[in-house]
């Protein structure tokens, strides 16, 4: 039964309830071992923190903050708010206290449920209580000190469902396909977040269409999802939740800082990723086989090579070729592949673009790593490779259902059910974004032939250097980043005669140098300054690196250099090292 087969994300969790039962659903790990919790369990959790949220006023189309970190608990809490009519508002764990003082006033949340990730609360209450319309604050834990709303846990929010009658099958009927189940705030990549109102149909479009697509490549079954990515934003919201939902999936929660160990213990079958970490996945694997002898990196590179020039061909090798091929397979791609579980069908990377030769190395060893491609205000997902036709250096053809054309300017151009309603409280922009029943992504992009898409930057993002030549910085960043030794990198140059960029190294080279001032040593200057004149290689003219300088410090989350979903913010970046950009155009002509 395909998502789009019923009225409401809460009417197709009451469904597979029915056909689910005591079987395991949701999965979280409490002091170092996996618990369940049954689908049977979770229709009591639910039905019970509707009540409760009823209890406390919660009346449909209300909005319902949620600010947690990835658990059991944030899929019980969604599922509870819209069975209660009403409207998830989430938001990041790592946000300001700025940040949610903007989201709770937006949105006019008049309830908030907190998770108990460290130090978040003491971010979340201040703002929270600037908040005249917040009337409740639901807590995994007991809140220390005073609020100005009224203050519950969890479990006092259970008991106090007792309160009102169990409306909720009626509540769920009533649902329509067309409502808003979820209010979500952009990353702000480059200003203010603004809230896109997201339907019941926007993301259930989006399920159906992803299961068509890896229904043609194997059988749905018992499938069993790994969610680290941040739940509030909506690329994990639809592919980490309403996605294995609308397949009767189980779900394991987890966290970034476990995930290598977690994909060996829980054997996902299907995972969302951002292209952040494919490229230090890839790094990690080429680091094993290096050190592993001559043998290993021999039948590494082999292995990685072979790979390449039957992806390049079409998947055709000659019969030697074929021959070690098959041998390469058991020697080298398995244990590549049992760093993932030994079961990884469909290895889908989103949020940014993938490099494409970050995305050929893992095809060449074996591991199905699909891109696609979206944006909040569509549901997300618009395209995706299909894992048996996959190309890396596309976001693969359109979902069903969904339009994509390109319009006069390369905009990719969007239409279908996956368009989200609008802006929260914003007409304006909602009419500039959706013309006509297309959404003007703001992304360039292209179609082959074959229908699929590629996409080679942000519009707004493009670089005009002094000669009037349109450059990508994108394009540039990826080929930077994948020479050892090159964590991040940042391209400025716009109205300049030239690029230059903000080098970070890696971990390794940044640990060495506790004290800062990287770029003092020597030995890293020519190291990044013989990684910039490779990357410079295969770069055109106008795109190659002229100068740069080498940071201390890593773009990061917590130093608001990134966004929640690890894409560079480069109004921030711009902010914080204008004048040491502008300084690498001093006496250079």
């Amino acid at each position: 039964m395909a998502a789009g087969s019923w009225p409401s994300i809460p009417a197709m969790f009451f469904d597979w309830v029915g056909r689910r039962g005591d079987r395991p659903f949701l999965w979280g790990k409490h002091r170092g071992t996996w618990s369940p919790v049954t689908w049977a369990e979770a229709e009591g959790q639910v039905r019970t923190l509707a009540r409760g949220l009823r209890a406390l006023g919660v009346k449909p189309g209300d909005r319902v903050a949620m600010i947690m970190e990835n658990r059991p608990e944030w899929e019980l809490a969604d599922l509870a708010i819209m069975s209660a009519g009403a409207i998830t508002v989430p938001a990041y764990t790592t946000y300001t206290s700025e940040d949610y003082r903007h989201v709770l006033a937006d949105s006019d949340a008049t309830v908030l449920i907190l998770g108990n990730a460290p130090g978040m609360a003491q971010r979340v209450l201040p703002a929270a209580d600037q908040i005249s319309h917040l009337s409740a604050i639901v807590s995994l834990d007991q809140l220390k000190g005073q609020t100005r709303a009224d203050s519950f846990t969890w479990q006092q929010l259970m008991v106090r469902a007792a309160e009102v009658p169990d409306t909720t099958d009626a509540t769920v009927a009533a649902l329509q396909p067309d409502d808003t189940a979820c209010l979500i705030y952009t990353s702000g990549t480059g200003g203010v977040p603004k809230g896109v109102m997201l339907t019941h149909r926007n993301m259930m479009s989006n399920a159906a269409g992803a299961q068509a697509v890896f229904e043609a490549a194997w059988d749905l079954g018992d499938e069993v999802f790994l969610s680290f990515l941040p739940l509030t934003h909506s690329y994990e919201h639809t592919a980490g939740v309403v996605f294995p939902l609308s397949l009767g999936a189980q779900t394991y929660f987890t966290a970034p800082e476990t995930l290598a160990a977690d994909m060996g213990e829980v054997r996902p079958t299907i995972m969302t990723a951002v292209p952040r970490l494919c490229e230090t996945l890839q790094k990690r694997i080429v680091q094993a086989a290096d050190r592993g002898g001559l043998l290993r990196r021999t039948l590494f590179r082999w292995a990685v090579g072979l790979g390449t020039r039957r992806y390049n061909r079409g998947g055709t090798l000659t019969k030697v070729e074929s021959l070690v091929d098959g041998l390469l397979d058991r020697l080298v791609r398995a244990k590549v592949q049992q760093r993932f579980g030994g079961r990884l069908k469909a290895f889908v990377s989103g949020g940014a673009p993938l490099n494409r030769d970050v995305g050929l190395f893992f095809v060449a060893l074996g591991v199905k790593l699909i891109q696609g491609y979206g944006q909040t205000e569509s549901g997300p997902v618009v395209s995706v490779n299909p894992p048996n036709r996959i190309k890396v250096h596309t976001v693969g053809p359109p979902l069903a259902g969904v339009e994509v054309r390109i319009g006069e300017d390369g905009e990719v151009l969007v239409r279908g059910p996956n368009v989200m309603k609008g802006y929260w409280r914003d007409e304006e922009t909602t009419a500039r974004t959706i013309r006509d029943g297309w959404l003007h992504t703001g992304d360039i992009g292209e179609l082959d032939g074959d229908g699929y898409l590629s996409i080679t930057d942000r519009k707004r993002d493009f670089i005009k250097n002094s000669g009037g030549e349109m450059i990508s910085p994108q394009r540039i960043e990826g080929f930077l980043t994948l020479q050892p030794g090159l964590a991040q990198a940042m391209v400025y140059g716009d109205r300049k005669p030239y690029v230059v960029a903000l080098i970070v190294p890696d971990d390794e080279t940044l640990s060495k140098h506790p004290e800062g001032n990287v770029a003092a040593d020597p030995e890293v200057q020519q190291r990044i300054a013989d990684a910039v004149a490779e990357a410079n290689r295969v770069l055109t003219g106008a795109e190659r690196v002229r100068r740069f300088l080498i940071l201390d410090e890593a773009f990061t989350v917590a130093n608001g250099m990134m966004t929640p979903t690890l894409k560079i913010k480069r109004h921030m970046i711009r902010q914080r090292y204008g004048e040491a950009l502008e300084r690498l155009y001093e006496g250079k002509g």
